[in-house]
């Protein structure tokens, strides 16, 4: 068995995106396009689907640092559909964590923690391109899709990528900064410094003051040393923004078959009509007959 969980605000926003005509036509579209890709990805051979959202932008995270990313300047045809998409995926049969507190990302790292221990699963997928969702991969076991650009990430991946393990991760961000989360990273600290240092201590507490004891060749290396003693302070604020957190409450709680997709649920019927969406409803109830759940 494989565990496939989805980032549904990314997929909300990247639907919002890629369909500018019926963007334009109809505000509907990008929750028709969850749909349609939750679909695909069940018809795909998907048989345990959980979906988290944002059901606010805000979170916990907000109270620590005043820049954090808010739901300001999203448009509101985007906006208004945050609880629809929920509302749709419910009624498509699919399991859905909307978060409040916490974000999407919390529900996500929790999943992947929770299902990898079960013995009957295989492989967690975790469907996100997000970088943060980076930390959770483990092994061939638990991996990142980036279903957009058909890729495939386990622990050697996140390493070809970003020059650290996932553990370092949390720390990576921290020096380097997030843009999309909104906070800055220290001064002088960019990529390329950031994984060779961390490739070697593995964490922001475990580099020396004195970069003459950091074993690494660094351009800069005094100065970057000097914005980290001086930064160390925020550089841990950062790296707990950037820290998903694994025990958010009323995720696989009761196990992974609370996620195995039974078929839609009669709402689905009274939502493709408002969607405009025939093709979904005709779809997912083939697909669950195929199965044998309809």
């Amino acid at each position: 068995m494989q565990v496939h969980l989805i980032d549904g605000t990314y997929e909300l926003f990247r639907h919002h995106m890629g369909l500018p005509s019926e963007v334009a036509a109809d505000g509907r579209s990008a929750t028709r396009g969850v749909m349609r890709s939750v679909l695909e990805l069940i018809a795909g051979g998907a048989t345990h689907v959980g979906v988290a959202t944002d059901t606010v932008i805000e979170s916990f995270r907000n109270d620590l640092w005043p820049g954090y990313k808010t739901g300001a300047g999203i448009e509101p045809a985007l906006r208004d559909q945050f609880p629809l998409v929920e509302e749709a995926l419910a009624a498509l049969g699919v399991t859905v964590w909307g978060m409040l507190d916490v974000e999407a990302d919390d529900a996500l790292a929790t999943a992947a923690a929770r299902a990898a221990t079960d013995p009957s699963v295989e492989r967690v997928v975790i469907c996100t391109p997000d970088k943060d969702l980076a930390q959770c991969v483990v092994g061939t076991r638990v991996v990142q899709l980036d279903r957009r650009a058909e890729i495939v990430r386990d622990e050697d991946g996140v390493r070809a990528r970003f020059g650290v393990p996932p553990a370092s991760i949390p720390d990576y961000l921290a020096l380097v900064g997030d843009s999309a989360d909104g906070f800055p990273g220290l001064p002088g600290w960019g990529a390329k410094s950031a994984a060779t240092i961390l490739a070697r201590h593995g964490h922001i507490d475990a580099i020396p003051d004195d970069p003459t004891l950091w074993d690494v060749t660094l351009r800069g290396s005094a100065r970057l040393a000097a914005s980290l003693r001086e930064g160390r302070e925020r550089a841990a604020l950062f790296r707990l923004l950037a820290t998903l957190r694994t025990d958010t409450p009323g995720v696989l709680e009761d196990g992974v078959d609370e996620i195995a997709w039974r078929g839609p649920a009669p709402e689905l019927i009274d939502m493709c009509r408002r969607l405009g969406a025939p093709e979904v409803l005709d779809r997912a109830g083939a697909l669950a007959r195929e199965r044998g759940a309809a």
